[in-house]
Formats: structure tokens, sequence, C-alpha cells
């Protein structure tokens, strides 16, 4: 008997989180048997979160989608709607389709590819499929479901590139402050960072966040303001800090533009009593934040992507970003603000998505609008070609109903590039199994460090799955498109590299040997430390000219949520609860959320309210109950954990609406309503009512849940 063949390779968490942990394979006789945490990288520090930690159970599920296959039956859930077809005829199916589409009168434009980050590889998610349909001239998807208000608001204020503070540096943090961050269970190696400053600097930690998160229960203070008015309590804080001479006159003369008009407008308007009333936040922790802020440092605010998911979200992104200068935190290492490490590397993006094969004028269709896409209620012709990958938008597009009216029309041709069979594969005519992160090659960037990463083939894909990049060489091909525009992985991968300073000194050969690779940036990296900016000032703009220009207010703000009892009273009359939906820590967005040992550890959906809000509508911990307003509703149990502030409700997920009792998920109430910039999401801004399920209504023991 011959000795087993094992190998151990280093792969490269796929999953939408800013973390990118690097991680260890074992792969004995092509099979992948162990996997964990890289010791060795000092970010990833040898553990994985706890929906990673069971990632071999997702490659080798009996779940997976394995074949090309085509719908027999009506679209929407059910079973024994497709059979198995050949590779050959799927791709045949869909380019002969996507043809007549673009030959007919509503033309290309009518074909929209549909994709986030169900992985973050550079290839598989930006570049063959990016080309593939700017070459069909295909309708362009704008990307804006998770972070564009605030990376928007983010780069009005601090310039391109959406620098910020280093994330290793947070050790040495005297105060940090995790706003709209449930870091520990969204970050969670941040986190083990921030516990090393309490234990090196005493750090403070403080949550500022609507829900009583796992990081505000882990906290040493826990600030909880009403859903959407983070940027009031923001302009509450320099209110304080102006009026008590906390300041960095120094920092400020250097590095900004508009301070003085910001300090008139916050003086003015923004006095702790009425930014109280506005957030719910007592004048007591806004004079106390406000002293502590300006006067412990080094000071980091970690920005996330909770708080901007309302009306007002690009606003309030802008409005915080806008405090670290005002005190001077950029002096410090490890000081200032963190939104994301994407900008710092510098990839070169053109020359993998190909922006200039698109024709001029082709129009782009926000991915938050979906709904309306696949109504015809945007501009341009109704979608009738729709290619899914790397997303769930059944589970995850806000507007649910309305969403899944859209893909149950008949005339409308769906394809989906899949793992699982999910909620969207239920409507798609054409199904194609894909590969997991263990079955092909990419490389990543992070939004959460700074290292680069190469992810290699571990083991053979399973069964007839294909990734990608795989599937749009063979679209392409039986589509005439040019060869040269779909070349191999390594060379996308050099066309990749060949980009900013950041890059200097990484070839693909480096990267290959050593799996993962600091970015050429300082040890010792204080992005703003001289006060210059990469804005059109050079300097930090309180006041932006650009956002005049824009029809913005140039100066910070608070703009309310669009669905905000203070100011929707009507509306409130009928929905006064105001919901937000964060993650579920067993999912990510809707992944995991088949896996029987995820599911079983996330239990039944919940919806988790204040005593006295459960106690009028006469519910109690576990009943049943109904969340809905005008757009849809979904059933969860009642959790009474002290998690939410009276009038205010949350919801984690995203489960899928196959497995939700009901039929349906938290995305059946939200709103496709675009917020105030980068056309984002407005998940968070969702008004609701609740009520107590009949007996005969509530979901069996035995639903699918």
């Amino acid at each position: 008997m011959s000795n087993p063949v094992e190998t151990i390779v280093k792969n490269v968490c796929p999953l939408d989180c800013p973390d990118t942990c690097s991680m260890v394979v074992t792969v004995r006789d092509g099979v992948a048997v162990d996997l964990r945490g890289d010791r060795d990288h000092p970010f990833t520090r040898g553990f994985l979160c706890q929906k990673m930690a069971r990632y071999l159970d997702r490659v080798s599920s009996p779940d997976r989608l394995m074949h090309p296959m085509r719908r027999i039956g009506p679209k929407g859930p059910g079973q024994g709607r497709f059979e198995r077809i050949s590779w050959d005829e799927a791709l045949d199916r869909i380019a002969d389709r996507f043809r007549a589409i673009a030959d007919s009168a509503d033309g290309p434009q009518a074909i929209l590819p549909y994709s986030y980050y169900g992985t973050m590889g550079k290839l598989q998610a930006e570049s063959l499929d990016r080309r593939f349909f700017h070459r069909l001239g295909a309708s362009t998807l704008d990307r804006t479901i998770c972070a564009s208000a605030g990376g928007v608001g983010y780069e009005y204020t601090m310039g391109a590139g959406r620098l910020g503070a280093d994330p290793m540096a947070v050790p040495e943090c005297r105060l940090i402050l995790n706003w709209g961050s449930n870091t520990v269970n969204t970050n969670s190696h941040l986190w083990s960072l921030m516990i090393e400053a309490r234990k090196r600097t005493n750090a403070t930690i403080v949550t500022i966040d609507p829900y009583k998160s796992p990081t505000a229960r882990r906290s040493d203070w826990h600030l909880q303001p009403r859903p959407g008015t983070d940027a009031a309590l923001a302009l509450g804080l320099m209110h304080v800090i102006w009026r008590d001479q906390l300041h960095d006159q120094d920092y400020l003369d250097r590095g900004t533009v508009g301070a003085e008009l910001l300090r008139d407008r916050v003086l003015t308007e923004y006095p702790p009593d009425r930014v109280a009333a506005i957030t719910g936040v007592p004048v007591d922790q806004i004079e106390t934040l406000a002293r502590r802020y300006a006067t412990e440092h080094p000071s980091l605010i970690r920005v996330n992507y909770g708080l901007q998911r309302h009306g007002g979200g690009g606003m309030a992104v802008r409005t915080i970003s806008c405090l670290p200068a005002i005190v001077g935190a950029w002096r410090h290492r490890g000081g200032g603000t963190f939104l994301s490490t994407s900008g710092t590397y510098g990839l070169n993006s053109f020359a993998l998505t190909r922006p200039d094969l698109s024709p001029p004028g082709t129009r782009s269709v926000n991915m938050n609008q979906l709904a309306e896409a696949l109504a015809g209620e945007l501009p341009g012709p109704r979608v009738m070609g729709l290619y899914v990958y790397n997303c769930n938008p059944a589970a995850v597009a806000p507007d649910q109903g309305k969403v899944l009216r859209g893909l149950r029309r008949d005339d409308l041709f769906t394809v989906v590039h899949e793992l699982f069979p999910t909620d969207t594969v239920d409507y798609a005519d054409i199904v194609l199994p894909a590969t997991s992160q263990l079955e092909h090659e990419d490389i990543h960037t992070s939004y959460g460090h700074h290292f680069l990463m190469h992810n290699p083939r571990a083991i053979a894909p399973r069964g007839e799955c294909r990734s990608n990049a795989d599937v749009f060489r063979g679209l392409s091909d039986r589509l005439g498109f040019e060869p040269s525009l779909f070349p191999d992985d390594d060379t996308l991968m050099r066309q990749a590299l060949d980009g900013g300073p950041a890059l200097a000194g990484i070839s693909l050969e480096r990267l290959k040997a050593e799996g993962s690779v600091r970015l050429n940036i300082p040890e010792d990296y204080r992005p703003f430390s001289d006060g210059r900016f990469p804005t059109p000032s050079g300097k930090c703009e309180l006041y932006s000219e650009r956002m005049k220009a824009d029809d913005f207010d140039p100066l910070p703000s608070y703009i309310p949520p669009l669905e905000d009892p203070q100011t929707r009273p009507e509306l409130a009359s009928r929905y006064p609860i105001q919901m937000v939906s964060p993650p579920r820590p067993q999912f990510l967005n809707s992944t995991f959320a088949n896996s029987p040992a995820h599911l079983r550890a996330a239990g039944d959906p919940t919806i988790e309210l204040a005593d006295d809000d459960a106690a009028v509508r006469g519910l109690e911990a576990g009943d049943w109950a109904e969340v809905f307003n005008d757009r849809g509703r979904f059933l969860a149990r009642v959790a009474l954990t002290g998690a939410v502030r009276p009038g205010t409700a949350a919801s984690t997920g995203i489960y899928w609406s196959k497995h939700s009792p009901g039929g349906s998920g938290v995305n059946a109430t939200t709103s496709s309503a675009l917020a105030d910039m980068g056309g984002g999401a407005t998940f968070f801004d969702n008004l609701v009512e609740v009520r107590k399920v009949d007996r005969e209504e509530s979901p069996s023991p035995n639903h699918a849940c």
C-alpha cells in the first residue's frame, strides 16, 4: 500500500470581509483534508472566523452544484425543475440567446450582468467578466450595494484612494471608536489588535451603534444613537471640541480648508441639547466623548459600512471623517480614521476590466435598483437577459418581492453561475456550476490590511465546476470575440500588477513564491501627518468646492434618514419602528445560509425589540411575529435581549427565503431608494410594524430553518 501524497498549500479567504485571511490547507491524495489560519501571516495570526473555520464542509458539500443544467419547469421555488446538460450545450444556449437579444430592437443593453463579491478575487470578480460584457455592449452594473455612499463622502473630505490609518498600528492607540462597526464578527482580526491595545496602552474601546452588537457588549463604552443620526452626533462632538478650545489649531491651519466656516456652523446649529434630541444620546455622553476624543491620542475611528446605509449615509461618513483633522489625530501612528485600505494597492484596474470596450453611451444600472430594472422602469430597454455570478440577488437585493416578480418573468433569460442552489438559482434558465476558492487561481487585495496575496489552485475542480474566468473565455469564443482579450490567468495577473508605486518590487514570481507581500509603503505609515491630502486643495476639505459643484452642502451637515419618525410622522404613524438588518454572525451576507451547521448555530430568524415595544404589542420572547410595511413582510421570532432602544428593532440575516418561515426574508421590507451619494443602498432606512402571528399562521416546528 503506497503512502499518501500530502502537500501544504497557502490559500486566501475569498469572502467579502476586510480581513482577507491567509489559510493553510493540507491536501492529501488530491483531497483537502485540513484548513486553518496561517500562523505566519502578520494579520491572520493563526486563526479564522467561525464561518471560514468550516470552509472545507462547503468545498466537499453534497449539495454543491456539479453539472450544468437547464430549467424544464416553472420558475420559482420547487423541486425537479432542472435537467443536466453538457457544458457545450450550456454555453451554446447562452451565446445564442445573448446574440439574439443583442440583434433585437432592444440591442445588447437589454443584457445585464449582476455580480458582487461572492469572491473578492481579482481574476474571478473583476477581469474577464467585465471585459466580456463591455465587449458585448451590455448594460454596465453600478456595484453600489455595500460601501459606495460612504466611499464618496470619505473621498470628498480626504481625497482619492480613501486612505486612512494603518490597521497594524491599532495596538498603539489609546482611544478606539468602532463607529457603526461590529468589529468582533465582521473584522475579527482587527478586534484582536484592539484587545492588544487594551493590554499595551490601557486603551478604551468605544462602540457607537444603534444595535448592541457583540462588539458593543465587549466594549468599554457603548453609545446608542437612533439609526441614521450619526452625522448629528459627530457635529455635536465638534461643537464641544471647539466650544471648549480642545481643537488642534496648528493642524487646522496647515492641513484643512474651511475650518472657520465649520466651526461657526456647529457652534450655532448643533449644541449638545439639540443633538441629544436628534440622536437620543444623552448630553453628558456627548460631552464626555468629545473631551476624551480631543485629548486621548493616538485615537482611531473605525468607520464601517452600516452607518452609511440610509438616506444621508454619504454625508454621515463625510462628517465623521472630518473629526481627526479637528483634533490633530493624523499626527500619530495609528491615529485618524480607517474606512478601507483598498485604495492603497493601485492595481491596474483599467487593464483588468477594459472599460474602453464598452460602447459610448452605454447605460449603467444601479444594482440596488434590480427590481426597477427587471420591471422596465429605468431609462433604456427592459432587461431581457440576466447573468448572475458571485451574488444571490433573490436574497440580498432590496425590495425582495418586486425582485422576485421580475425574476419570475417568462420572457427573461436568466443564467446563474453558482456553487449551490441558492434562491436565485430557483429562477434560472441555465445553471452553471462554479469552483470554490481551493479550485481556481486568483490574486487578492484587502480592504482591511496592506498585504497583496496569491491564491493557487489547491485541488482539482469538483465534478464539472468551472471558474468565472474559464466560463467567460468559453462564451467569448462562441461569440467570436478577439482571443487576445481573454488570455490566461498569468497574463491577467501580470497586467494587474503593472500598477502604482505601492506595487513597486512586487512581481508575479515574487508573489507566487511568498504568497503574501506587504505593499511598498513605510512601516511607520502615517498618511496625513504632514497635513497633505490627495484632494484638489491638497488639504482635508472641511469645506468642499467639489461638493458645492455637485449640488451638495459643502460643509458637513446632518441629513435625516428617508424614513425617520422625526421627519416622517405620517409614515411613522403606520410603521413606527426603525429597523436595521445587520449581518448574523454565522453568515456572511447570504453565504453559508444553506449550511446545516451554520443554520443550526444561527437558529430561527429573529426580530429584536425593546421590552416596552414588545409589551404594547402583546409579544413575548420566543413568539413568532410578522414584520411588515408597504413593501412586504417576513416572519421571525421575538427576541428581548436589551440590544435595541425603544422605537428601534434589529433583524440579523441574511437567511435564504427557501429556508425561512413564510418564504421571505428581511429584504422583503427594505427599500430600493438610494442614499445621498454614490447611489448607495438604504437597507437600514426602514420603518416597519410588528404584530403577533395568530396560532394558525405560526410556522410548524419542522419548518425549513
